[in-house]
């Protein structure tokens, strides 16, 4: 098999393992996922770069003198000092230098708590990229979507108080929830937790925003799901969504009658004592922060603010979730009560279309990824897992409530697929080092597999599949060989697999199977199993349906000549605020070249007219997670594209910029004002007047960004070769560009 195809398998496996828990921002139909970008997978880039970590002794854990009336308190149960730890601060010390030094981690934070104890707290930075910034074990980092855990947790609050149904109508408590599809009537606010309410996905305009906590996301979320459809019936099978969440934060508001952070600060922050924890609204001091830093130059960012707070928008410490993890234990701090903790552990994902149970690091409860999480069922030791992605953040959050531990770690920069597993290692390290489990098993290994001929039964499989990243044509050759092709990535090659029996097709080194299922709701399922190894950190799991076998689309020939006439044709971002944290990662205008529209299909949406195309993925897990619907319009003779909330313009309407000293305006519909940079006004400086709270962003050629003056204050800047600038800001923003 060729190199780029056994590439190709392992970013699968390591982006259906991310794309587990993260939260994504949806710019152009793809998912931003900025920390994957430099990052050297299993490849020490420097193993002799001295890193900076430290471990703290024991810290007693802040118990409330007083909780909710309606709860039970119980008093602290002191147990092993960090004496009793001496081989789990190395191998976590371990860890954390390989987190830093080959999974792009500038700084990590890790903590670990067994029976009301902080028996292992440390940190660790990359001096190469980090300055002389300090890292402490109070440094507070953005937890992406561990966030959830208290939306839960807020959400069972309720439930224990009466308050709220979890299998009542969600339409019970959010009157004026609507949507363009009849089916959310049927919506429970279980469903928003589980992830089974089969709303699109994440409605991320907005969201992401540097130094601002500007809550448009969470003020318009209403009005842009009223716009959407469902692309499943409710409860019909979980695959991950943000939104649900969010809904289940404006829940908790409009039950309670006070402000989400409200009340998280009153029911978990202040009773706790966590006092490195808040949200982008709270009053706290931001020089706390765990800086980010840009992965192309090393610079340091501004201070990314999610305003999704109940998806992902909490900071927080690893201590403080250590903490705040004991609410989720059998020794719990009495924040919940055992049925409501006990409803959390359900095995929620078996509600709907599911695999067959196996080892898995997914497998969705009441906020948790996953229920029964792999390696610890290996030794029958329940563990519940979370994590959780930002653009710039990455937490893991992982706890055994019958053994009464758990460990959160949080970074800048990296991954929180590789935080979960480097707190695997560190548990399994303590769980030994405590006399709980006799030994480490060792992670499973797997020999080259023995093909088998085929049986004429699996020959009905072969056809045209849909992934999240495209299409894959699969057909299987008579000696028992499966081979996939993506068609729209010819340099990929052909992808082989050998038949080992029993309808599995195995991977060339045994580490994984592919295999297909015809699950109840009509669909035929291309399923992947296997294990994943992550150098120096661990093994993880993973069991899902990955695509779906379609039809090809056939549209009419007038159909097909509209949508022919928009290939290479590129249209430009109209309504992400100035302060937005994708203007950094790249532009984000999309081109539509000729891999985007294929047999009737513009990226994975089926075109149905002229005009629209709609999102056809449709299964459990990740697969059809953060999907959209594609509409074209026109107003005059200029196109638009809408998409999920955002607006795109045609550049048929985008001039060129003004070799002459100008004045722009922005217009009272607030929409950026693009212009292109020809190729005669190369390396000519141009410095910009901007007014405030506005901004302008250049790109050259290739995308690749040169300037955003919100991020640098730089506002002279010397302009590319068929680049593109953009003046973004509040309504009637008027901008002065002069020559230099």
């Amino acid at each position: 098999m060729k190199k780029c195809g056994q590439r190709v398998i392992a970013l699968l496996l390591m982006m259906v393992l991310c794309m587990s828990s993260a939260f994504t921002v949806n710019v152009m139909g793809a998912s931003v996922r900025k920390e994957s970008k430099g990052t050297n997978i299993g490849v020490v880039t420097d193993t002799t770069s001295e890193k900076s970590i430290k471990t703290s002794g024991q810290v007693d854990v802040p118990y409330p003198d007083k909780l909710p009336k309606t709860k039970d308190s119980k008093k602290v149960v002191k147990s092993f000092s960090a004496s009793d730890y001496a081989d789990t601060k190395e191998v976590a010390d371990s860890v954390a230098s390989y987190l830093t030094s080959a999974y792009g981690e500038s700084s990590v934070q890790y903590a670990l708590i067994d029976n009301g104890k902080i028996v292992l707290s440390g940190n660790a930075k990359n001096s190469e990229v980090i300055d002389n910034t300090a890292i402490k074990n109070d440094s507070i980092y953005g937890i992406g979507s561990v966030s959830k855990m208290f939306t839960t947790a807020a959400v069972m609050n309720l439930v224990e108080d009466g308050k709220v149904n979890l299998d009542s109508p969600v339409t019970d408590y959010i009157k004026d929830f609507t949507m363009k599809d009849e089916r959310y009537k049927k919506i429970t606010v279980r469903m928003l937790i589980n992830h089974s309410s089969g709303i699109m996905g994440t409605s991320s305009r907005n969201a992401l925003l540097f130094n601002d906590n500007d809550t448009f996301y969470h003020d318009h979320l209403l009005k842009e799901l009223k716009t959407q459809r469902l692309k499943a019936d409710p409860g019909a099978y979980s695959v991950y969504c943000n939104d649900g969440f969010s809904l289940a934060e404006i829940l908790v508001e409009r039950v309670t009658g006070v402000s989400f952070t409200t009340y998280i600060t009153n029911t978990f922050i202040n009773p706790l004592v966590l006092n490195s924890t808040a949200t982008p609204v709270s009053k706290f001091d931001h020089t706390r922060l765990a800086k980010l830093y840009s992965m192309e130059d090393g610079s340091v960012l501004p201070q990314e603010m999610a305003n999704i707070i109940g998806t992902g928008g909490i900071f927080s410490s690893a201590e403080d979730l250590c903490i705040f993890a004991r609410t989720f234990m059998k020794d719990s701090n009495g924040i919940l009560n055992s049925s409501s903790l006990n409803a959390m552990m359900n095995n929620e994902y078996q509600n709907g279309i599911w695999p067959d149970d196996t080892d898995n690091s997914i497998g969705y409860g009441l906020g948790w990824d996953c229920v029964n999480t792999y390696p610890f069922n290996q030794y029958n030791i329940k563990a519940l897992s979370k994590g959780g992605d930002t653009l710039y953040y990455h937490s893991n959050l992982t706890v055994l409530p019958e053994q009464n531990m758990a460990i959160a770690i949080v970074s800048s920069g990296g991954a929180s697929s590789y935080n979960g597993v480097a707190a695997q290692k560190i548990l399994l390290t303590a769980l030994k080092e405590k006399g709980v489990i006799n030994e480490i098993k060792p992670e499973k290994t797997f020999s080259e597999p023995v093909k088998v001929a085929l049986t004429s039964d699996m020959k009905k499989y072969e056809g045209t599949y849909l992934a999240s990243d495209g299409f894959l044509n699969i057909k299987m050759q008579d000696e028992g060989v499966l081979d996939i092709t993506y068609p729209q990535h010819k340099e990929y090659g052909v992808l082989s697999f050998v038949y080992v029996g029993n309808g599995k097709f195995a991977l060339p080194d045994g580490s994984g199977t592919f295999s297909f299922t015809e699950e109840s709701n009509g669909v035929t399922y291309l399923r992947n199993s296997g294990y994943n190894n992550i150098t120096y950190l661990g093994q993880s799991a993973v069991d899902l349906y990955i695509a779906q076998k379609i039809e090809l689309n056939n549209i009419s020939d007038s159909v097909a000549k509209v949508w022919d006439n928009r290939i290479e044709k590129e249209y430009y971002l109209l309504n992400e605020k100035y302060s937005s944290a994708s203007y950094a990662a790249g532009s984000p205008n999309m081109k539509l070249d000729n891999s985007a529209i294929y047999e009737g299909y513009l990226g994975l949406d089926k075109i149905i007219d002229e005009n629209n195309a709609i999102a056809v993925l449709n299964g459990p897990g990740s697969m059809s997670r953060d999907i959209m619907d594609y509409t074209f319009f026109k107003k005059g003779n200029v196109e638009y594209l809408s998409m999920d909330g955002y607006l795109l313009v045609e550049g048929k309407s985008i001039k060129n910029i003004s070799s002459k000293s100008f004045t722009t305006k922005i217009n009272k519909d607030g929409y950026a004002v693009w212009y292109k940079i020809p190729k005669k006004l190369n390396g000519k400086k141009i410095t910009v007047k901007v007014p405030k709270n506005a901004a302008f962003v250049v790109y050259d050629s290739e995308g690749t960004l040169v300037n955003d003056s919100y991020m640098s204050k730089i506002y002279t800047v010397t302009l590319p070769k068929n680049g593109e600038i953009a003046f973004l800001g509040n309504a009637n923003s008027k901008f002065t560009v002069k020559y230099k």
